[in-house]
């Protein structure tokens, strides 16, 4: 039996498809189009995991959309009549939309589902699960446990912003909800604008932003959001525009920080905005932590589930993890959006259909490499095409060779394998570098990813390393947790660098790994097993054995603005528009000193500012 699973339509649209419960294939629109973040429906994505499958659409015996449109449109109609006539403009604009398109969505997706196969004739089997629920299965069903509570935290779906759910075999139930406007999700995007960064893809630097700062806008945050002592909030709405406007935040919200909204083609970052950042991270796990505290006296339940983009706020992950509040703890790689495809093909498959779970302790996103793969041949072929001047080399070679440019200092593109599956770049779609290297993190970001300085890079590591160098005793195999660096790995800095602000911090080496090792000792680690990823763990070994370091840099294979590559030609064109030193594409290598210079791209101007 086949489900397919289907997100669109917001941000990060996507596909999954299952066979008898097992993930098969799952991948966002973007990596197809090039377009960061593609909302629309995704055709490109569909058809690669039909491909993958080996099926037509008319095969597939089930579709499941990730949330229900009539209850997105009740929100938006009960929100405008809740505040009209405050919010007419951003109604106004909305109303055609919806009544074009998405009122009747049911309708479109099965327009949009016969252009796959002129055999597909009706949409009796196409369903629609609901936002929250998506998400929570996405978290549960590949979670190595029979039990668990489940979080899911996001800006919003129909109307829930967060919920509650108990999980056990194969039953999933939302317990509780927390509804619209009240968003932890949304309040963090809402800071993510009034810094200057782009909402539902700046999130990201907002995190990185924070500990260059001191949280001491905590009480004026406070002033905002009323957090209860069991963690559930509620927002003032009077310093938001996100219910009724076109804009996260307001003038009332302005005045209460005493400054304006900051204009990033025009504004640097400064003092104020690190301090910022900080202060809503701090916000953001004080309410993550004692929501966790209390769902875990309440229910009882050693396991927990987290997904919905705010699970992807690793930070906050890693404190929850300090706290040691849940015995276990399983994050879904695809927190987002996207992963709402996944979890709305499993729900269907569990609830609808009852078959029965079979937990696999292991790991059955299968490490997240769930996208599209090249063979050989179709490498060579590309690169043939694309003028690229390679040589073909045997693994141990590729191995030895790339292992040995890293340890010389050389930023090289490692394409590899299947694409993963969620933001994250996990060892097959990677920019790889030395971590020992004190300059490497500055000229990644400046010269290779065409982004802010201030943005820190992840350690990959070898799992059997990891407590040698990090204080965190649980593996992390999707990147999706920080911790510290070891004390005894730490560099203490001195008197005067102590008394340095902001970026200043920035360049002071606090590790035998700097590169990888922020400005408060932490690290977004990733472990890395020879059982999920065997070349990726040989490269790190061999680089290993020439250095004594098993660590890499690991970062997504794309420049700023750009989605993660996909394919030979959209690496060879991204290696070719940086300064990127090497390329290594299955077993091709590529030295960017023989290419011919006609073929460099002029990357930095292609993607806009996200």
């Amino acid at each position: 039996m086949h489900i397919l699973g289907i997100s669109a339509f917001y941000h990060d649209s996507a596909a999954c498809i299952l066979k008898n419960g097992e993930i098969i294939a799952a991948a966002q629109e973007e990596r197809f189009t090039r377009k960061k973040h593609d909302a629309s429906y995704p055709f490109n994505a569909i058809e690669f995991v039909l491909d993958s499958a080996s099926i037509k659409l008319s095969d597939v015996d089930k579709i499941v959309f990730f949330e229900k449109p009539f209850l997105k449109f009740e929100r938006l109609l009960e929100t405008y009549v809740a505040f009209a006539p405050k919010g007419f403009l951003s109604f106004s604009k909305a109303m055609p939309i919806w009544i074009k398109e998405k009122l009747f969505q049911k309708n479109m997706i099965f327009n949009y589902l016969k252009k796959h196969d002129k055999d597909y004739k009706s949409d009796k089997n196409l369903h629609f699960s609901n936002h929250h629920l998506s998400h929570a299965a996405s978290a549960f069903y590949p979670s190595p446990y029979k039990d668990a509570v489940i979080l899911t935290a996001d800006g919003v779906g129909e109307w829930a912003t967060t919920t509650v759910a108990v999980g056990s075999g194969n039953q999933l139930e939302i317990k509780k909800e927390l509804h619209f406007p009240h968003s932890l999700g949304l309040l963090y995007s809402a800071f993510t604008y009034y810094t200057g960064f782009k909402v539902n893809s700046g999130e990201y630097k907002l995190m990185g932003l924070a500990p260059y700062g001191t949280p001491i806008y905590v009480d004026k945050i406070k002033e905002l959001i009323d957090i209860k002592s069991d963690g559930t909030f509620r927002l003032d709405q009077s310093f938001f525009n996100y219910a009724t406007g076109l804009t996260m935040t307001n003038k009332k919200f302005e005045k209460l920080f005493g400054q304006k909204k900051r204009l990033p083609e025009s504004e640097k970052l400064t003092q104020f905005h690190m301090d910022i950042a900080s202060s809503i991270q701090k916000i953001t796990e004080e309410i993550i932590i004692k929501l966790s505290k209390s769902i875990s006296e309440e229910y009882q339940i050693k396991n927990l589930c987290l997904a919905g983009g705010v699970a992807l706020n690793c930070v906050a992950n890693g404190k929850l993890i300090e706290e040691k509040i849940f015995e276990n703890i399983w994050i879904q790689p695809a927190a987002g959006d996207a992963g709402g495809s996944l979890g709305a093909a499993l729900a269907f498959w569990y609830l609808e259909e009852g078959k029965e779970r079979n937990i696999n302790p292991q790991d059955s996103m299968k490490g997240s490499y769930l996208g599209t793969e090249y063979s050989h041949d179709q490498i060579l072929i590309e690169l043939n095409n694309l003028g690229a001047k390679f040589e073909v080399l045997e693994y141990d070679e590729i191995i030895e060779k790339t292992a040995q440019c890293l340890s010389n200092g050389d930023a090289v593109g490692w394409f590899q394998g299947k694409m993963e599956f969620g933001p994250r770049a996990l060892g097959n779609r990677s920019i790889l570098g030395d971590p020992r290297s004190k300059s490497m993190q500055k000229n990644l970001n400046l010269k290779v990813k065409f982004r802010e300085s201030f943005r820190p890079f992840a350690p990959s590591i070898l799992i059997d390393d990891l407590e040698d160098w990090f204080e965190l005793k649980t593996k992390s195999p999707y990147m999706l947790i920080v911790a510290n660096i070891n004390s005894e790995k730490k560099l203490e800095m001195t008197e005067e660098q102590k008394n340095l602000f902001g970026i200043d911090k920035l360049n002071i080496k606090r590790s035998g790994i700097p590169a990888v090792t922020h400005v408060d000792y932490s690290a977004r680690i990733q472990t890395v097993s020879a059982k999920t990823n065997k070349k990726f763990y040989d490269l790190i070994h061999k680089f290993k054995e020439k250095t004594s370091c098993p660590v890499l840099i690991n970062t997504s294979f794309n420049i700023r603005g750009e989605p993660i590559v996909n394919s030979p030609k959209d690496a060879f064109n991204c290696f070719m528009g940086n300064e990127l030193d090497f390329l290594v594409i299955g077993n091709c290598f590529i030295d960017k000193r023989n290419q011919n210079l006609n073929l460099k791209k002029n990357y930095r101007d292609k993607y806009e500012l996200d």
